[in-house]
């Protein structure tokens, strides 16, 4: 999947549903209100403009851990096919 899979337009609650791990990166930013029924509404760059963040840094951070997150996942499923044909 593509790092492009996150945009400034996305809203956050489907970020989150993308993948749960992300929450820490808005939780990091000042960004505390993730179970706040607007965030299922609200994009990440209104979010970004409500709390004073640079929407293109928090994105870039979201595709960033994103990523990481893709490629560990790979490396445990290949660890775990590994020991399965052992």
């Amino acid at each position: 999947m593509s790092d492009q899979i996150i945009n400034k337009d996305m809203l956050i609650g489907d970020i989150l549903r993308i993948d749960i791990r992300l929450a820490p990166v808005f939780m990091s930013m000042g960004m505390h209100c993730l179970g706040c029924p607007a965030s299922q509404f609200e994009s990440v760059e209104q979010a970004c403009a409500v709390h004073g963040q640079d929407v293109d840094f928090i994105v870039e951070t979201l595709r960033t851990n994103y990523q990481r997150f893709q490629e560990l996942d790979k490396a445990k499923a290949e660890q775990a096919e590994t020991a399965e044909a052992e």
